[in-house]
This record gives C-alpha cells, sequence and structure tokens, in this order.
C-alpha cells in the first residue's frame, strides 16, 4: 500500500531590495518628462496632431490603487525623465544571474527558518511573470546555487504563478514524487513596466520569495497544513505583454507599448472581481470551511479596492486590517509574489488551528486559492 503523504507549508522567505521609490518621487519624474514631452511636440499639440500628455499625481495613485510606495533593483534610471527603465548590467554567463540571486536569498531565508538544509530538498520551482531568459531555465540555476540534488523547472501563471507553483509542489509531495520542495518567485516586475504610462506607471516593484511545501512528516513544529487548493484560468486580453523572442522591438518606445505591460484596468476590476470571490466560496464549501470563520486572508496585492470587495464577498463584512493585512502600500504589486509577502510578514501571529487563505489573481486571467491551518 502507497503510504500517505500530506503537504504542508514549512516555511517562507523574502528578499526585500534596499532602494524604494515614494509617489512623490515617482510623480516628479514622471510630470517632468510630461513637461518636456509637450513642450517638445507644442506645435504638434496646438495643431490637433499629438495628444498632449497629463500630469500624475500623488493622490490619483493612491486612490487608483492604494499604492504609496514599491521596492525597485534599479531606482536612478527610472526617475530619470530621460531613461524612465531599470538599467540592470548584463552579467557574463559564468556570473549568476540576478534573479536566480534575489531567488536564492529568499529560498536560504525560508530553508534556514524551517531549520532545514538545502541537501534535504528535492526540487525546486522557480514561478514567476517574467523570466530573465528562455533558457536554461532560471530554477536550475536557483537549485544548482543552493546545492539541491534533484530536479528544477520554470512556470509562469502571471500573477498566479506562486500558488499554481504551491498545488504543483503540494502534488508531487501528494503523489510521493518529492518530500520537499522549494517554490521560489523573483519578480522584477519594474523591467515590463511603461513608466511613461500615466495610468501604469506606479504600479509594479521587485521582489523575490519563496515558499518550502514538504511533507508533514519531516515538517518543522509549528507549520502550515495545505487544506486544499484550488486553480482557475479564463483567457482575456485584458492584461497582456507582446514582448518576446520573436519581436526585436525596443520594449521602451513609446511606439511599442504593446511590448511592455498593458491592461484594461476597469474590465479587470469588473470581471476579476466576482470569479475570484465564486471560487474561494466554491473552494471553502468543498473543503467544508465556513469562509465567514476564515481567520486570515492574504490576497494578491495588486489593487486595495479589489481586495476589499473580494474580502467583503468571502467574510460577509468589511474585513480590517488583522483579517485581511496590506502590502500593497510599501511593496506596490510584486506580481505573484504578492500574497506571499502578505503570509511571510503577517502570519506567525496566528494560533493552532487558525484557518487562513493565500489567493492571487491576474492576468490570463488566471487564480489560484491554497487553504491552510496552522499546526502547532
Amino acid at each position: 500500500m502507497q503510504p500517505d503523504f500530506h503537504p504542508v507549508i514549512s516555511a517562507t522567505g523574502l528578499f526585500t531590495p534596499t532602494e524604494s521609490i515614494s509617489n512623490a518621487e515617482l510623480v516628479g519624474s514622471f510630470n517632468a518628462y510630461v513637461e518636456r514631452h509637450n513642450a517638445a511636440n507644442a506645435a504638434a499639440i496646438a495643431a490637433g496632431e499629438v495628444e498632449a500628455l497629463q500630469p500624475s499625481s500623488v493622490e490619483f495613485i493612491e486612490k487608483a490603487s492604494g499604492i504609496k510606495a514599491r521596492y525597485v533593483m534599479s531606482k536612478e534610471p527610472v526617475l530619470d525623465p530621460a531613461t524612465m527603465e531599470p538599467r540592470i548590467a548584463e552579467r557574463d554567463d559564468d556570473e549568476m544571474s540576478i534573479m536566480a540571486e534575489i531567488g536564492i536569498k529568499a529560498a536560504r531565508q525560508a530553508l534556514d527558518r524551517a531549520g532545514r538544509d538545502a541537501a534535504d530538498v528535492d526540487a525546486v520551482l522557480c514561478a514567476a511573470s517574467n523570466m530573465q531568459r528562455p533558457y536554461p531555465a532560471m530554477a536550475i540555476e536557483i537549485q544548482q546555487g543552493l546545492g539541491i540534488d534533484g530536479f528544477a523547472f520554470d512556470m509562469n501563471v502571471a500573477c498566479s504563478s506562486a500558488t499554481f507553483g504551491i498545488q504543483t509542489a503540494a502534488d508531487y509531495v501528494r503523489a510521493g514524487n518529492a518530500r520537499s520542495v522549494l517554490v521560489v518567485s523573483p519578480e522584477i516586475t519594474s523591467g515590463h513596466l511603461n513608466w511613461r504610462d500615466r495610468d501604469s506607471h506606479f504600479i509594479f516593484g521587485d521582489v523575490a520569495t519563496a515558499v518550502l511545501v514538504e511533507d508533514s512528516s519531516i515538517a518543522p513544529t509549528p507549520h502550515w497544513d495545505i487544506l486544499g487548493t484550488k486553480l482557475k484560468t479564463v483567457f482575456s486580453n485584458n492584461i497582456r505583454n507582446n514582448f518576446g523572442f520573436l519581436n526585436r522591438a525596443d520594449p521602451g518606445s513609446r511606439d511599442t507599448p504593446d511590448k511592455l505591460f498593458v491592461q484594461e484596468g476597469r474590465k479587470v476590476f469588473k470581471e476579476v472581481v466576482p470569479m475570484v470571490s465564486a471560487l474561494i466560496l466554491e473552494e471553502a464549501e468543498r473543503l467544508r470551511i465556513d469562509p465567514a470563520k476564515l481567520r486570515r486572508l492574504w490576497l494578491h496585492q495588486a489593487n486595495a479596492g479589489m481586495n476589499r470587495l473580494i474580502a467583503q464577498r468571502v467574510l460577509g463584512h468589511e474585513a480590517d486590517e488583522d483579517e485581511s493585512p496590506t502590502v500593497l502600500d510599501t511593496y506596490g504589486n510584486t506580481s505573484s509574489a504578492g500574497s506571499i509577502i502578505a503570509f511571510h510578514l503577517n502570519s506567525d501571529d496566528l494560533e493552532a488551528g487558525d484557518e487562513g487563505l493565500i489567493c492571487s489573481f491576474g492576468a490570463g486571467y488566471s487564480v489560484g486559492t491554497v487553504f491552510v491551518k496552522r499546526h502547532a
């Protein structure tokens, strides 16, 4: 008879860049760019041939998103009105890549918190929205850097990559194919953001997270039992990025904005909120969990308004900061890492028996739910 394996979350890790950009700094840079653009195109604007750009404001950003600051790997070039994008030097092939470097830092913290040695890990999944290169896989480089003897691969489900990675890792554990799996999400999202677009220039930040998923028989105490996971995807063009190896357009050019992050924000809000809420409630019912009694929701950190509505539909009342903590204000949208940051920073205070939900949602559309229970 095959042994009965139970996946748990043993620990998490977080790498945060040292540099942060406040809304005031970002608005100052953006508005300087707007002034330059409008001055350089004054005649064409007057003739109706070119549309004048509109300035941004701190109030506009905070009302639209709830974001107040974001961490980045390359601050000065982003704030330079003549550049307005990160400048991260390419490394030689025999040097460790930057995504692997920050992913390893988060992974090592997760291993340390679990009291686990890298030699104990069987697999590494690099689950992130934007990979630095197609191959060799970022996950294999992280595996090499950590000294793990096993297997590794990359996966991309945009903002839901981490939760999809957690279910994949949990499935490996359930099947007995691995006892310990690292899900690493290095998100350098500043590289795919159009810092010249008023409607989106404030959204993203950089970070790396790691989640150690293991069989309960080897997990440390305390840990988090994975009660159930549920994934869902529905195709939509409302969040898109067309940059890839089949095109050579400069992603920083205003003539090719589709090669960077683009979205129809209002449509996303209208369509994603009910889809996410319904999936959470359906899965809670299947698991015989009373959603109103969930101790905490660690939701995807994309938009404060979306989280507020989703939490209200799940819990049945307006959630406070304790029930649905926010890291969006200081980290910005960090794609797949957002819900993991919220969990990492706001879970140690829960008691044995408390149940909660890690949930992400984003481009695809994609939704991932991970119901967990604190185990003493």
